[in-house]
């Protein structure tokens, strides 16, 4: 069988999308027999950094003659591509990123991973024009898709109220995590870190882009109920982050509150290793990686309630409203050295974690391609 996939994030993304892609594509290279492939369908080379780490094994990258002209490339990613799976004899391709060029359905089945649906069930958290893009985007694919896979049950339930998909032609497929972070650190590591950015007490860690939706703002607000508790907020900033210091100035908990961007892997993972509990209040996920991450570091989670984060905490964590700072910081006082939820919580997440194994995720994806492909 040969395989296609929609690489383009897999080439140029360091984290989110880019992670999912590499990391499935990786582990399935590891399972498919050995006269199989899997093409990397992307409209350039991508990032060299990037491309060292995406190409399997069993992969082989599939960029278009003209590579090196912006609106060609373009062009190809919507619709050329389809005749190059002609070419190279693709039995089934996959859309990992809720895109599929138009015309596919009528040359080879097609596999569309949908990651969530936010833009429509939030509109106001986008720009007009972003959304109509993904939208567009978005109806475009499932009516070419053969077979929609959902990384969340949460996400399954959006694509059938807004793309009246029957429910038949979705199947929910968890994201796999990395098990980079559950390496221990150096102690040396970790008081380096801390003494970088100057972390003196026991903290909170939040790790997503630093915007309205991901709602880091009710772990600052927490912090008064939180003695001697700090809150370390790691991502990519937004015009939110100044909101998220103005409301720590007014609360008088400036100093316990850190806002860090642009950190390195190594500087992440010993934060996962040095904090108390992980903080996670986001009012929207399509599924919550961040979580797994936690948990396979041995953190215990307080999240919020309203989308798909119990399905990526499992039973051992704890949710709240993602408007209720006071809530959030009597769970977090549970999850605390001493509070009687922390040793539950660590446990059953580190075991909780197994499900979402890089290679049954695999797996389950190639069950779908046998399924369908031809």
């Amino acid at each position: 069988m040969k395989i296609g996939v929609d690489a383009r994030k897999i080439l140029r993304n360091a984290t989110g999308l880019g992670n999912y892609g590499r990391t499935l594509v990786c582990n399935m290279s590891e399972l498919i027999a050995d006269n199989d492939r899997l093409l990397l369908f992307s409209p350039d080379e991508g990032k060299p950094a990037l491309k060292a780490i995406s190409i399997p094994q069993k992969g082989e990258l599939v960029v278009p003659t003209n590579s090196s002209i912006p609106l060609y490339k373009r062009w190809w990613q919507l619709k050329g591509m389809v005749k190059d799976f002609r070419k190279h004899e693709v039995n089934v391709f996959h859309g990992l990123n809720a895109e599929l060029p138009k015309g596919i359905s009528k040359v080879v089945p097609a596999i569309l991973t949908v990651h969530d649906l936010i833009f429509l069930r939030h509109p106001e958290w986008y720009k007009p024009i972003d959304r109509w893009l993904y939208t567009r985007r978005f109806y475009n694919a499932i009516n070419e898709a053969t077979h929609i896979i959902a990384i969340s049950e949460c996400t399954k339930r959006d694509i059938i109220e807004y793309g009246k998909v029957p429910e038949e032609k979705i199947s929910v497929i968890y994201q796999s995590c990395s098990t980079r972070f559950a390496a221990p650190v150096d102690v040396s590591l970790k008081h380096k870190v801390r003494e970088k950015y100057h972390l003196t007490n026991d903290f909170i860690l939040f790790v997503g882009t630093i915007e309205e939706r991901k709602n880091a703002l009710e772990i600052v607000e927490a912090l008064p109920y939180l003695e001697g508790i700090d809150a370390v907020i790691v991502g990519r900033r937004t015009p939110y982050a100044d909101r998220i210091e103005a409301k720590a100035m007014e609360l008088g908990v400036a100093g316990r509150v850190h806002l860090l961007s642009g950190i390195d892997d190594e500087t992440l993972h010993a934060l996962y290793h040095s904090a108390a509990v992980f903080g996670y209040p986001s009012r929207y996920e399509g599924f919550g990686i961040p979580i797994i991450e936690a948990m396979e570091a041995g953190l215990p989670v307080v999240a919020a309630t309203g989308s798909c984060l119990e399905e990526a905490g499992g039973k051992g964590s704890l949710y709240v409203s993602p408007d209720d700072p006071k809530a959030f910081a009597e769970a977090i006082k549970r999850m605390l050295p001493g509070g009687d939820r922390r040793e539950q919580a660590i446990c059953e997440g580190l075991e909780y974690v197994k499900k979402f194994d890089g290679k049954k995720v695999a797996q389950q994806v190639i069950d779908i391609y046998n399924r369908y492909g031809k």
